[in-house]
């Protein structure tokens, strides 16, 4: 199996976590939810995966690059 880090793409905050680890993703499945600008941006996962970790927690700022979770395949 291998692990795959999902790292934000933008500056922003975490608006709303909607998974926790062991919890089962499919491809398009939310993540969570960041917050820049006003805009909300899902982030979803992009294969069939595990959780395994959820680095952030919701009301947190972050940088673009950040890490946000990781996942098995």
């Amino acid at each position: 199996m291998a692990r795959q880090e999902i790292r934000s793409e933008i500056t922003g905050s975490v608006w709303k976590v909607l998974v926790q680890p062991g919890a089962k993703v499919g491809p398009d499945d939310p993540l969570l939810i960041l917050e820049s600008m006003k805009m909300e941006i899902p982030v979803t996962a992009e294969v069939d995966a595990t959780v395994v970790e959820v680095t952030v927690k919701e009301g947190e700022a972050l940088n673009e690059g950040a890490l946000l979770a990781v996942v098995e395949t």
